[in-house]
C-alpha cells in the first residue's frame, strides 16, 4: 500500500511557468499524486498543450496567462485561480528567465539586469504574497515553493544577475520560512543543476559547453523536468509539514564534484 503522507487527493496546487520543462514535469507529478492543479504561463499554446496532457490523470486542470513580473497581473490572475479552483494549498513559484546578450558586468545595461530581476525575484515576491495572504486568511496552513538554481550557491560568471535574482529566492525563502512558520506555511527552495528545457537549447548544443560540463556531473546525463516530480509531490504533502526553510539541490551530484 502506498504511504497515505504523499497522496495529495483534495488539495489544489499553483505552478507558475507550469507549462513546460521542470514546471510541467511537477505539475505532471501533482496531478498524478491527486491534486486539481493550475498552471500560470505566457504562452496561450503551451498552457493548452500542458492542459491537454495532464487531464489524462483524471483531475481538475485549468490555465491562465500571467506574467509574474505584473504585479497586477499577478493579484488578478491569483483572483482567477481562486474563483475556478477554490483555494490553494501548494503554490510552485517556478517561472523564470535566463540571462541573454551580454552577461558581462562589464558591459551588461540595467535593462537586462531588470529583466531578469523582474521576473527571477519580483515574480517570485509577487506570486508568495498573494498566495500567503491566501493561506493565512484560511487558516488551514500550505506550502510555498520557490524554484532557484545552483547558481545561488556557485559563482556563475558572466550571470551576475542570474545568480543574484537566485540568491536572492533563497534569501527569501529562509525569512519567510521563519515568519510564516506560526500559520502552518512551510517555505523551501528547489536548486536544479543543468537540466535539459527549452531555455538551455543553446547550452546544451555548444559541444564546448557540454564537454566541460558533462564530465562534472556524476549521474553523467542531463536532468531533465521530471526529475523534480518527486521532490514537488513531497513539498506539497503533509509528509512536508515540519520541512520548512530547506534548499533543496537537484543536480545529479554537480555541486559536488
Amino acid at each position: 500500500m502506498a504511504y497515505k503522507g504523499f497522496d495529495l487527493t483534495g488539495k489544489v496546487s499553483l505552478v507558475t511557468g507550469g507549462n513546460g520543462g521542470i514546471g510541467f514535469g511537477m505539475a505532471d507529478a501533482l496531478a498524478e499524486a491527486g491534486a486539481d492543479v493550475c498552471i500560470w504561463g505566457t504562452n496561450p499554446g503551451k498552457n493548452e498543450d500542458a492542459a491537454a496532457r495532464l487531464k489524462r490523470h483524471g483531475r481538475k486542470i485549468h490555465t491562465q496567462i500571467v506574467d509574474v513580473g505584473d504585479e497586477s497581473q499577478v493579484q488578478a490572475g491569483f483572483a482567477e485561480t481562486l474563483r475556478v479552483m477554490g483555494h490553494v494549498d501548494n503554490c510552485v513559484a517556478n517561472a523564470g528567465v535566463s540571462g541573454r546578450g551580454k552577461g558581462s558586468i562589464l558591459e551588461m545595461d540595467y535593462e537586462e539586469w531588470r529583466r531578469v530581476m523582474r521576473v527571477n525575484l519580483d515574480g517570485v515576491f509577487f506570486t508568495f504574497r498573494a498566495a500567503a495572504r491566501h493561506m493565512v486568511e484560511r487558516g488551514k496552513g500550505g506550502s510555498l515553493v520557490a524554484m532557484a538554481s545552483t547558481a545561488a550557491v556557485e559563482g556563475a560568471a558572466r550571470s551576475s544577475h542570474y545568480g543574484a535574482s537566485k540568491g536572492g529566492v533563497c534569501a527569501m525563502v529562509r525569512a519567510l520560512s521563519v515568519e510564516l512558520a506560526r500559520y502552518k506555511i512551510a517555505v523551501n527552495s528547489i536548486l536544479p543543476g543543468w537540466i535539459e528545457t527549452e531555455m538551455t537549447q543553446n547550452a546544451f548544443n555548444n559541444p564546448k559547453f557540454a564537454g566541460n560540463v558533462m564530465p562534472r556531473i556524476p549521474e553523467r546525463r542531463w536532468g531533465v523536468g521530471a526529475d523534480f516530480g518527486p521532490i514537488a509531490v513531497y513539498l506539497a504533502s503533509e509528509a512536508t509539514v515540519y520541512t520548512t526553510g530547506r534548499d533543496f539541490v537537484i543536480d545529479g551530484g554537480y555541486t559536488l564534484f
